[in-house]
């Protein structure tokens, strides 16, 4: 299923070129270009993963881990033993779709203070009627979820099974934020992205904490659309095809996403407020090819901080920036790959100045697919994969620089 996560042809077999036969291929890393040769290790082999779409960390605990595959079910990961131990956390396959490839649990996240709202939140696709989920639940006494304290915070009727977008995240204010797909199929054919009465081709953002009776949550009154008629005011940015993984870069705040291309390009996107990210008149920093409204008026739209276009892979996967101590030359360096071709580049960029610093660099490509990248407390980065093509056995990674 996850064959084709992010898009709607099939993705169940790599390229066959060089560099996605073997173990690895290595792209050459110019010295002066001020990013470090960065290579992958696999770690913890002993855990047998079907499909993983995520992998975080308990924010109170170092040691407790929580990968979460696509039919469902999460698995916690105890590192503190000897030997690494894995154990179904939370079986919710029951209320999970995963008929089609897009569909599926998506995403996670933890309270940001889970430590006093022992709260866990999911982003998954629902069936009959057809339609994309977040919901929260408590973590018991025991460690475990509960799914009798379930509680549905906000729905969004699906069109297709396809271009579901799919990350929930809490940002550094504590509100969670959560990209919507444009709602399935090719060339956007309802105008979602454009329409600012849905939630469709859009991140939102919501307040889980400060919520009056009868609600499931709050709309903060600075999102940059409250009070606007005819637009959702739970709109944090719009314009965007399919978000696949974003996350804060938690030194400077800012939100990274990978927006997934169609026709020719995938890009990298800083998601800021009440900006627009130009689908579907524009992909990438390009009009789109083949739609009534494609646009060359770059002015109206905010332009992607990096693109790359289907010689070099067909389906990004957003990354994080490094803000880990342990690793000082790849400090500030954000990471991302291609969930087809196995690739992964890495960039700097200067927020402030909008600036990249450092043109994006291929750091290196391997025989799998790349269905999220992680960030553990403290600051090391892991990709979650599957081995040789979408339905491989599952693994996690460890991003380091490599030896000399």
């Amino acid at each position: 299923m996850l064959s084709s996560l992010l898009i709607v042809v099939s993705l169940a077999a790599l390229p066959q070129d060089p560099a996605s036969v073997g173990a690895s291929v290595q792209a050459p890393v110019a010295a002066e270009s001020g990013i470090p040769r960065i290579t992958a290790s696999r770690i913890w082999k002993e855990a047998k993963l079907r499909r993983p779409i995520q992998i975080v960390q308990r924010p109170d605990s170092n040691d407790l881990v929580y990968i979460a595959e696509q039919s469902g079910r999460i698995v916690e990961l105890d590192r503190s033993k000897d030997a690494v131990t894995t154990t179904t956390w939370l079986d919710y396959s029951d209320p999970v779709n995963d008929q089609f490839n897009e569909q599926g649990l998506l995403s996670m996240a933890f309270h940001p203070k889970f430590a006093t709202d022992r709260r866990v939140f999911l982003y998954y696709s629902a069936d009959a009627p057809m339609r994309e989920v977040l919901a929260s639940m408590k973590v018991g006494e025991d460690g475990k979820p509960d799914p009798k304290t379930a509680t549905i915070i906000l729905e969004q009727p699906s069109f297709e099974w396809n271009h579901n977008g799919g990350t929930v995240a809490f940002g550094p204010d504590g509100m969670l934020y959560l990209s919507f797909g444009d709602g399935g199929s090719g060339n956007d054919p309802w105008g979602h992205g454009q329409d600012m009465n849905t939630w469709l081709a859009k991140v939102i953002r919501i307040d889980v904490d400060r919520v009056e009776a009868g609600q499931t949550y709050s709309v903060p009154t600075d999102n940059p659309f409250v009070g606007q008629a005819g637009i959702k005011p739970e709109i944090w940015a719009s314009g965007l095809r399919n978000v696949w993984r974003m996350s804060f870069d938690r030194s400077t705040g800012d939100l990274w996403g990978g927006d997934v291309g169609q026709n020719k390009w995938e890009e990298i996107d800083l998601i800021r407020k009440g900006k627009n990210y130009g689908w579907r008149p524009r992909e990438g920093r390009h009009a789109t090819r083949g739609v009534k409204d494609a646009s060359d008026d770059v002015s109206r739209f905010e332009e992607p901080v990096a693109e790359y276009d289907h010689s070099e892979g067909i389906s990004v996967t957003g990354g994080f920036v490094y803000r880990g101590s342990k690793h000082p030359s790849m400090q500030g360096v954000y990471v991302y790959g291609d969930y087809q071709y196995g690739t992964v580049w890495g960039l700097r960029y200067d927020t402030t100045a909008n600036a990249l610093t450092n043109e994006p660099v291929r750091l290196f490509r391997k025989r799998f697919c790349i269905a999220s990248f992680g960030e553990l407390n403290d600051g090391t980065l892991l990709m979650c994969c599957t081995e040789g093509g979408a339905d491989g056995p599952g693994s996690i990674y460890e991003l380091a620089p490599a030896s000399k």
